[in-house]
């Protein structure tokens, strides 16, 4: 890829991202009312999107096989622990990525 075409890229993509993050302002900001589907979605939305990303993640887990999924389900452990603890969803993605990094690499080796 040539210099131009990554530039053009980021140009792109930085484009995509300014134009999501203020259609909405620009479509309901001011005085007019947000329509009551787009507060719906904003309400359910987040829940079920980290459902699938929870299922996706888990799908190739082996209950059958050794260790039988205990690096995976300790780390969903931490999360939940430390998301009801301090409620911030950062410090429990990040708490459970790494415990589950040291799961994997040092206890389950």
């Amino acid at each position: 890829m040539t210099v131009a075409e990554q530039v053009a890229t980021i140009l792109l993509a930085a484009a995509a991202t300014m134009a999501t993050r203020f259609l909405p302002f620009a479509a309901f900001g001011g005085r007019r009312e947000t329509p009551g589907i787009v507060t719906y979605l904003g309400r359910v939305l987040p829940g079920a999107i980290f459902a699938i990303l929870v299922a996706y993640c888990l799908r190739d887990v082996d209950l059958v096989a050794a260790p039988h999924g205990a690096p995976e389900l300790l780390a969903v452990a931490v999360v939940v622990v430390l998301h009801l603890w301090r409620r911030n969803t950062l410090l429990s993605i990040a708490g459970g990525t790494i415990a589950y990094m040291l799961l994997v690499q040092l206890a389950f080796a």
